[in-house]
């Protein structure tokens, strides 16, 4: 006897939010549970936001619904958009990178999800019936040349009241697939998934959390490694593996879990460097180390993977990888290091001994990745001894290390996603302006 539709799909919901809960990145997390909640109500498009405060923070903003004061200083920014209508040609390619950002007030969909804590149902976005505060926006419509017709919005709120973000999945398809409204079904689904979901993703906020504690400790360490440098290296990191994987036809769970652990890992290529001192840390000017100095510098690596050991979970081994690896060359060369090490055996404040490199797919693939990002980000954006290159020059750079510092088919994977590496720049950006 076949099972009822309906508890197909709802053992299907209760089977993906038992996935989710295994992920540990707080963006791996809402990326998925986009993707997850437009496949349940089988929604076209989709948008995931985050709260966050106006002037960047060190910790991800929440707030707490039916308050609206609480969000003068906070606004809405668009985490995630997903649109099958308008994906690339080429089958699992990414949508285009997007951002933008609303104030959280009544008078927008989402803005009003979030200060109410309510769900909005709208059948034909064009045509909200009744006297309502909040209207649609039709602007993102107009310059994509999509048509926004049924939207489910529901606001993702915690057990203890807090509200993390919006969820706003758009247009329902039936099965052959035309546009209707979300089903009184569909929406009880999608209530459940993001009312479980939630749970997850404070267990994601809190990891995240403690990594941007670390951050900040090595940022007071080094000014020039600032938060938003090692976001972007995450970010970047993330895109560049995404689109290798995709070359490659990684299974797709294995890329979920390998991406959600690469996101948080990348984030903690350069803690070693609360080890070094301030004295050869913050020396300025061009050249500014000594043989000796470089070789002590050169010491952050086995610093930081220092601080990972011994491994207590995947993260901590990656992130291990990454700490140790990423300045090591495709090639072989001596220009990269540590190389075969002992890192246990380093001794803070000490230069580090010289050793066989290693090269080629000896180096963790994380830290190959990583490597591009790092040094895509640093020729990209100033220092305090260097002026920032332009973003085509730096590319220029990367695709001439290919098959010398870096992997090749990552570089190709890197220049693949050119677009979306500098969307995500741009975006980093405005947040700090």
């Amino acid at each position: 006897m076949k099972k009822p539709l309906n508890a197909i799909k709802l053992q299907k919901v209760f089977e993906t939010e038992k996935l989710l809960n295994e992920i540990r990145d707080t963006d791996v997390l809402l990326e998925r549970i986009l993707t997850e909640a437009r496949a349940i109500a089988n929604a076209d498009a989709g948008s995931i936001y985050v709260i966050e405060d106006k002037q960047p923070s060190s910790v991800p903003a929440i707030a707490y619904a039916d308050e609206e004061h609480a969000y003068k200083n906070k606004l809405l920014r668009i985490k995630y958009a997903q649109n099958d209508s308008q994906k690339p040609s080429r089958p699992d390619a990414k949508s285009p990178y997007v951002y933008f950002t609303v104030p959280i007030t009544k008078t927008s969909i989402a803005g009003y999800c979030a200060c109410t804590g309510t769900i909005l149902n709208i059948p034909d976005a064009y045509n909200i019936e009744g006297d309502t505060q909040y209207k649609f926006n039709s602007s993102t419509d107009i310059s994509t040349g999509y048509k926004t017709v049924s939207m489910l919005t529901l606001p993702l709120i915690t057990s203890s009241g807090q509200t993390l973000g919006v969820l706003q999945v758009i247009n329902a398809k039936d099965a052959d697939g035309s546009v209707i409204a979300f089903s009184t079904e569909s929406v009880e689904f999608i209530k459940q998934f993001a009312s479980s979901v939630t749970q997850a993703l404070e267990h994601t906020y809190l990891t995240s959390n403690m990594i941007k504690r670390m951050q900040r400790m090595a940022e007071f360490r080094d000014p020039k490694e600032t938060g938003t440098h090692v976001e972007r290296v995450s970010d970047f990191s993330l895109e560049i593996y995404d689109q290798w994987a995709l070359n490659h036809k990684v299974a797709k769970e294995e890329k979920m879990k390998f991406r959600d652990i690469l996101k948080i890992a990348a984030k903690c290529h350069d803690l070693g460097k609360v080890g070094i001192s301030d004295v050869i840390l913050k020396k300025p000017g061009p050249g500014r180390f000594t043989d000796e100095e470089r070789a002590i510098m050169m010491g952050h690596t086995c610093i930081g993977a220092q601080l990972f050991t011994e491994p207590e979970s995947e993260i901590d081994i990656m992130a291990r990888d990454v700490a140790l690896h990423h300045h090591e060359w495709w090639d072989g060369s001596e220009k990269g290091y540590p190389g075969r090490i002992n890192y246990m055996e380093y001794e803070i404040g000490q230069p580090i001994k010289k050793c066989q490199p290693l090269k080629g797919e000896d180096i963790p693939l994380s830290a190959r990745i990583v490597a591009i990002a790092d040094v895509f980000d640093a020729l990209s954006h100033s220092r305090v001894y260097k002026e920032a290159w332009s973003i085509d020059d730096a590319f220029m750079e990367i695709q001439s290390l290919s098959g010398k510092q870096f992997d090749p088919a990552l570089v190709l994977a890197f220049l693949e996603v050119k677009e979306r590496i500098i969307s995500i720049n741009a975006a980093y950006e405005r947040m700090e302006k």
